[in-house]
């Protein structure tokens, strides 16, 4: 049986589960806030996009990664 809110099927295909890759990389690289709900999301859609929603979920991870982009521009202006 599928369990589409703790273990759905898009998300923990393969040896590691989305979840725990993200928590990973956004704790390596001290990833808070905005920053890190941004790359949390690239990252989602770009895992699942093969096996839920196709180019849905590439282009949802372009937006998130333009977001990400403008972002980083605007703070790198602050400093």
């Amino acid at each position: 049986m599928t369990d589409n809110v703790d273990k759905p099927n898009h998300y923990t295909f393969g040896k590691y589960e989305c979840i725990d890759v993200l928590t990973e990389l956004c704790n390596a690289n001290n990833l808070q806030g905005i920053e890190g709900f941004l790359y949390g999301n690239i990252i989602k859609y770009l895992w699942r996009y093969k096996h839920k929603n196709g180019i849905e979920d590439l282009n949802k991870a372009k937006w998130y990664l333009q977001r990400l982009i403008d972002h980083e521009g605007n703070t790198s202006n602050d400093v």
